[in-house]
């Protein structure tokens, strides 16, 4: 997107820009704006004194350093939290906001058990899985992408990875979208709090688990709580705090951006029916070459990363004095890096504002990138190829029955609901 073809109401929020203070027009379609603030001020200084990064080149060369920036978020969280509460022992404990060495143990841990044979037997049962949703569906005639089929199908996979009965998976969602909520820029006292909740009757019911696992353990080849349990068999073993708050986060974090992929990829293909019709075409075309199809569906798998990024937005710290595309940072600088401006960078990808499934060297950073580069990628790529595909190739004349609704959030961008009928 040009300068020329923004509209007046982006540049209007970019002029204000302040993630704190984000009006509710902005998350509809957050794009032009970030496409304003990287032509204009790609290294932006926020009204709070923190930086917000909107260049691919950019944000590559922060993750690349991780000596000079931190993810550990104790400094920026504990002001935001408050001191004791269940959410900042939960997010200063997770994988995602630490440095090493706690990251690097329990990152060693999580991908012992998500081997590329791991994640390959668990593909029929998926197959099962996605299948038993398109039935329900089919006999209701549709229903909600969201609720009745892309929320559905990670609960169960990451559920069944750490080994969580499926009488015990109802609470899942809401926890998970509770507490990655709280991550949000701004809180409500409401999401605060019921943010602190679902942190507390969540650690709550994996202690028992976690107590169950102790005494009856499961395979650690391919049950992820057992092997965070035992450890590495010559290796350091979690506290129990790191345990508990690690399996909130694989939940957390398997769940929600999953689910946002598979939603937002079958929203999009609503909104570019030409790029629908190809890619069933193709779909059609392949079916007898399974390499050649699993490549084309991973192609396109990756563009829906692309084009609408689950997850939109980092953080860092600066642990010294630096700089970021030619902006002197000082020491302990905030840094939010905006993934979503990010893979719509015109200077690394071409026709950035166009949905192309067909997309080579797509290199977007959906997933991240460096040692935090997302553990449980190729399981989300697999899980999204699965779940496209088997819909497409069942209700290939779907259709939306009424606007989606946004999450109304700018760290994870996906849909609360989108109701939708088949033919």
């Amino acid at each position: 997107m040009t300068p020329a073809m923004i509209p007046e109401r982006a540049r209007e929020i970019a002029a204000g820009f302040d993630l704190r203070a984000l009006p509710p027009d902005f998350y509809a379609n957050p794009y032009p704006v970030y496409a304003l603030l990287r032509e204009t001020e790609p290294v932006k200084r926020m009204p709070d004194g923190s930086y917000f990064l909107t260049r691919y080149a950019d944000l590559v060369n922060v993750y690349r350093d991780a000596h000079a920036f931190s993810s550990d978020k104790k400094v920026e969280f504990t002001p935001k939290y408050g001191a004791g509460s269940a959410l900042l022992e939960h997010h200063t404990t997770s994988l995602v906001f630490n440095d090493p060495p706690l990251h690097t143990r329990v990152r060693k841990l999580i991908m012992g058990a998500l081997t590329r044979r791991a994640i390959a037997d668990m593909e029929p049962g998926l197959i099962t899985l996605v299948d038993s949703l398109l039935d329900r569906i089919a006999a209701q005639g549709g229903g909600d992408l969201i609720e009745d089929f892309s929320s559905a199908i990670p609960v169960e996979i990451i559920g069944n990875l750490l080994g969580v009965p499926h009488a015990d998976r109802g609470p899942l969602r809401a926890w998970s979208l509770a507490i990655l909520g709280a991550l949000e820029p701004k809180l409500t006292a409401e999401q605060e709090a019921l943010g602190n909740r679902s942190v507390s009757e969540f650690t709550a019911y994996l202690t028992t688990l976690v107590a169950d696992r102790r005494q009856h353990p499961g395979d650690p080849e391919h049950d992820v709580l057992t092997r965070l349990i035992q450890g590495e068999a010559a290796g350091e073993k979690l506290s129990e705090t790191e345990l508990l708050q690690n399996c909130v986060f694989i939940l957390n974090a398997g769940h929600e951006t999953t689910t946002n992929l598979i939603g937002n990829a079958l929203v999009a293909l609503q909104e570019w029916p030409a790029e629908k019709a190809a890619l069933l075409a193709r779909m059609q075309r392949l079916a007898p070459d399974h390499d050649a199809l699993e490549a084309t569906l991973s192609a396109a798998v990756d563009e829906f990363l692309r084009f609408e990024s689950s997850n939109q937005l980092g953080n860092r710290r600066a642990l010294r004095a630096c700089q970021v595309g030619g902006v002197p940072l000082e020491e302990g600088a905030l840094v939010t890096l905006c993934i979503g401006a990010a893979n719509r960078d015109p200077a690394q990808f071409a026709n950035p504002d166009v949905l192309d499934l067909t997309r080579e060297n797509n290199r977007h950073l959906a997933f991240g990138f460096g040692i935090h580069q997302c553990a449980g990628l190729s399981l989300a790529r697999l899980e999204g190829r699965i779940a496209i595909s088997r819909f497409l190739a069942r209700f290939p004349g779907y259709r939306l029955t009424a606007s989606p609704v946004r999450g109304g959030r700018a760290r994870f961008r996906g849909f609360l609901h989108a109701a939708f009928a088949v033919a």
